[in-house]
């Protein structure tokens, strides 16, 4: 991926989360900590997934929406673009695993652009449910693009997965 335009796109929930078995207050969502990682290495450009419709504080409560909102097949709005899609040639696409997939606003993302020809290279963070059909979805939904082997991260583990990250990046080099 030398002399790629990369793009590190994530979207990633602050706040409440579930982490080893509590609920905590996360400052950085754990993708989010992930995808500055991979920033960190690459020197790609971040692009934060957000929605304009925030999900409760409480995290039970988000999981309840989340759920709604695959059952419903939703398309939440999202609060920004990325301007220049055709320049990147490689996207770091990152998510946490919502009910056996990525959020819905990753759907959202993903629809929101042809990406035809790009390399989408997927990173999942998690607490023991692992990438799920995260990957099988970004094929589906992208089928003219090269989707590389992604990497799941137990949320828990993220601050100290630098050297399983870089591992990954030369495995998909």
């Amino acid at each position: 991926m030398t002399n790629s335009k990369i793009l590190i796109a994530y979207y990633s929930r602050k706040g409440q989360n579930y982490v080893a078995g509590k609920i905590e207050n996360l400052a950085v969502g754990n993708t989010e900590v992930v995808a500055k990682k991979i920033q960190a290495i690459t020197g790609g450009d971040l692009f934060e997934i957000e929605t304009v419709k925030a999900y409760p504080v409480d995290y039970t409560e988000t999981t309840q929406v989340a759920m709604d909102e695959k059952r419903s097949n939703a398309r939440p709005e999202l609060a920004a673009t990325v301007d220049n899609m055709n320049a990147y040639d490689v996207i770091y696409l990152g998510y946490p695993n919502w009910w056996n997939t990525f959020p819905m606003a990753v759907f959202t993302f993903l629809e929101s652009y042809n990406l035809s020809g790009k390399t989408i290279i997927p990173f999942c963070t998690h607490e023991g449910s692992g990438p799920g059909n995260s990957e099988r979805d970004i094929k589906k939904l992208c089928p003219n693009s090269k989707v590389l082997t992604g990497l799941a991260i137990r949320g828990s583990n993220v601050s100290s997965a630098d050297n399983e990250i870089k591992n990954w990046m030369k495995d998909n080099a």
